[in-house]
């Protein structure tokens, strides 16, 4: 009997370090993989959840196992609710916005077990792919007619302004019109051509602040009746990046925050604050970091799909100019995100990763490859 109690008790050892070892394996694996994995019991509550999921669901370090599905994420409950094997299901990030994932589950006797893929990135990827294509269509359908027609319009101008006598006021004002709508449609087109074919960035080393001071300066010319302010005043602040497409993205931010303001305007609002436009650019570890706050209506309620093609808040706006700065700041291996000014307004935030971008730097001929040096000269006249 005791022989017997030994062998059964040495089974059981044996039976237990085994399920350990399958147990930290499968603990090792699920760790490992990108896909987020949730084991439930029948009444939805988590059982296991591994790395994946737990930093999706809450990044912050708040533990999810034991708690019922419907507490952590109501979304992925009601998918659990359905009959649908698989679906694509958003849900809001705990770091605010909303992330779409590829969810698919399996049923056994006890529980399910939910896996997920995090694709908003690839959705977006797709989605800016189509829209590159539609923008290089129009561009093409809508710059071949302007032309012909604006060579007419001024050719109507030319060749029978002086000879219309009744009603000439109106004849000018007609032919004038035709002229401007013409530009006006043309700098549509050229937006659409630069979002479809936005060329590869050239990377070399740059003094950021010289960079966000022209960027700034430009509409403090066109709006005296706007406060601009950059922080600090003057400095050096270098980054390797393309200059020319970093002063299109800091343009079109800028321009963003005096639209802003100008429609807060029309609206009859007041601000006690004064309208003003701030542009902060800080180097901080690693990071490049550029904020621009502005006075304006704030953001809409879509603040995430701000950055989508076609996506504008503006009468007359085309939607590009959001989408072509997050493409930039991306290329720059960089991040956006648009936050609430306190007191009101908008707070644009970018942040590059100013040591990744380093290694970058592209070498060209009688330009030195260095970074630039901390006591070099740098000239103050402001830019040209």
């Amino acid at each position: 009997m005791t022989g017997r109690l030994q062998e059964q008790t040495g089974a059981l050892v044996a039976a237990n370090e085994q399920l350990d070892t399958r147990r930290a394996f499968i603990e090792a694996v699920l760790s490992s993989v990108t896909a987020g994995v949730i084991a439930l019991d029948e009444s939805g509550r988590i059982l296991l959840v591994n790395r994946s999921a737990q930093n999706l669901l809450k990044p912050e370090g708040e533990e999810i196992e034991g708690h019922s599905l419907e507490d952590v994420t109501s979304e992925l409950a009601e998918f659990m609710s359905g009959e649908a094997r698989d679906a694509n299901v958003v849900v809001a990030a705990a770091e605010g916005g909303q992330r779409t994932l590829a969810v698919k589950r399996v049923r056994y006797a006890d529980g399910s077990v939910l896996t997920f893929d995090d694709i908003t990135d690839q959705l977006s990827d797709q989605r800016r792919a189509a829209w590159s294509d539609i923008a290089r269509r129009i561009a093409h359908e809508i710059k071949n007619p302007l032309t012909p027609i604006q060579l007419a319009a001024e050719r109507l101008q030319r060749r029978y302004g002086n000879e219309v006598q009744s009603d000439r006021d109106t004849f000018e004002r007609l032919t004038g019109t035709i002229v401007r709508q013409v530009g006006d449609l043309r700098r549509m087109v050229d937006e659409f051509s630069n979002f479809a074919r936005m060329p590869k960035p050239v990377f070399r080393h740059e003094n950021v602040h010289e960079i966000a001071r022209a960027a700034l300066f430009l509409h403090e010319v066109a709006h005296p009746g706007i406060g601009f302010s950059i922080e600090p005043p003057s400095g050096k602040i270098a980054m390797v990046c393309d200059r020319r497409q970093l002063s299109q993205a800091l343009t079109n931010v800028v321009k963003n925050a005096v639209e802003a303001i100008e429609a807060r305007r029309n609206r009859g609002e007041t601000n006690f604050e004064g309208d003003r436009v701030d542009l902060k650019v800080r180097r901080e570890n690693d990071q490049v970091i550029i904020d621009v706050t502005d006075t304006g209506v704030g953001l809409p309620q879509e603040r995430e799909r701000l950055t989508e093609p076609y996506m504008t808040t503006r009468v007359r706006g085309t939607g590009l100019g959001l989408a072509i700065v997050k493409k930039i700041v991306e290329e720059h291996l960089g991040e956006i995100a648009f936050l609430d000014r306190n007191g009101g307004g908008t707070h644009v935030r970018i942040a590059f990763d100013a040591d990744r971008l380093e290694s970058l730097a592209e070498e060209v001929p009688g330009e030195p490859s260095t970074p630039l040096a901390d006591d070099g000269e740098y000239d103050e006249e402001g830019p040209l």
